[in-house]
């Protein structure tokens, strides 16, 4: 597209306006036709000429939004543990491999500990030698820490403000395995808190538990159960058990923010016949807060589904009004849902089909916004978090 542009135009000397040689697209039309573009694509295209590049951000604001990129994290089960990164732009459609990411800075970092993810945007790696971890959404910069005082294999960890938080997951021979530990971001400094609540001491390990975080606090939901324990930092204390499961039908759910809303999601019926998926979203931690967000559409429900009809587990990614789901047993397709700015309702997307890879995956999250006027991508937009449901 570029390429025929020039072909009928040029920049004038000093950059300004482009030069008709021919028969070109201009306003509306030239709009319509880049909301089509991949949105990858449109840096060359704002660089035809001035027009363009006016009509590449009128068209990103007007027509076709930037929507949350998807950042799929591989490590390799096999020393050196290198580790590769893809994105998913669903207003494209399309997969990237990504020269940016953790990559080989990581893998030095992590080459003993796998590389996990947390509330959507948090890498992070515990070993006996150190903790790594990462907020940055393109996972460019680490930073290093002691390790914790007791040995863990599978904590639930979150970062709440400047702190990062790493509660259970120790090994058997820890004497409290259901120990917590908090990390100053600020100080560099770990202070010991009070445990995770007695009820958890089966499920302390992030394997049984959904993990999400605000500003001030961390939620702890057990996938199975949907129990969920409040963690303030700031206090150093537990709050709960808040039971979150405003339907009896729900067998496995996980939670996540959505701007200042907690939003759970639920899979309805059993393992072996799972019956629907559905979102939940509420300001308080308790079910008589929460209000049915929507379904699944039950096409969607039997691609979710494996060979068996049977769905185990699921995981979900949030960012704003905006959030992916995945199922663990089928990592290679995953749905997305969003929340439209005109109506407030819900809907689902289309899945997204990603080739699949052995070992290890996690997740975090890239936000791209193109500059206004410039036509530069890959700058991070900060999460809307106005409205209802």
């Amino acid at each position: 597209m570029a390429a025929a542009a020039r072909k009928h135009g040029s920049l004038d000397d000093d950059g300004g306006e482009e030069k008709e040689a021919g028969a070109v697209l201009h306003g509306d039309v030239l709009e319509l036709t880049l909301s089509h573009v991949p949105l990858v694509d449109l840096v060359p295209a704002a660089r035809v000429s001035r027009s363009w590049s006016l009509a590449v951000s009128s068209s990103l604001r007007h027509l076709r939004r930037p929507r949350p990129w998807l950042l799929v994290h591989y490590q390799s089960p096999r020393p050196p543990h290198a580790v590769s990164s893809r994105a998913y732009d669903p207003r494209s459609r399309v997969w990237m491999d990504l020269e940016a990411g953790p990559g080989a800075a990581a893998a030095k970092l992590l080459a003993s500990a796998p590389l996990r993810s947390s509330h959507s945007a948090l890498l992070y790696g515990v070993s006996p030698a150190r903790l790594s971890f990462s907020p940055d959404p393109l996972h460019l910069t680490w930073r290093h820490a002691s390790p914790p005082s007791a040995w863990r294999v599978d904590p639930a960890v979150a970062l709440v403000g400047s702190r990062l938080v790493v509660a259970g997951g120790a090994c058997d021979f820890e004497n409290d395995p259901l120990s917590v530990e908090v990390y100053d971001t600020r100080a560099g400094t770990w202070s010991a808190c009070d445990p995770m609540p007695a009820p958890l001491k089966d499920s302390s390990a992030s394997l049984w538990l959904s993990v999400a975080a605000d500003g001030r606090r961390m939620y702890v939901m057990e996938k199975l159960t949907g129990a969920t324990h409040v963690f303030d930092p700031e206090a150093g204390a537990w709050f709960g058990p808040y039971d979150l499961r405003p339907d009896r039908d729900v067998f496995y759910s996980i939670i996540g923010f959505s701007g200042d809303r907690l939003v759970m999601a639920g899979l309805l019926g059993n393992s072996e016949d799972l019956k629907g998926v559905k979102l939940w979203g509420s300001m308080t931690v308790e079910a008589d807060g929460l209000e049915e967000i929507c379904d699944m559409p039950e096409e969607l429900v039997k691609e979710l589904r494996d060979d068996n009809c049977c769905v185990s587990s699921i995981g979900m990614c949030l960012s704003g009004d905006f959030l992916y789901l995945y199922s663990n047993s089928k990592p290679e397709l995953v749905f997305w849902c969003e929340r439209e700015v005109e109506s407030g309702a819900w809907r689902w997307g289309p899945r997204a089909t990603q080739r699949r890879e052995a070992g290890a995956w996690a997740r975090g999250w890239r936000t791209p916004a193109p500059k206004s006027g410039s036509g530069s991508c890959g700058r991070r937009r900060r999460p809307g978090t106005g409205g209802s449901w």
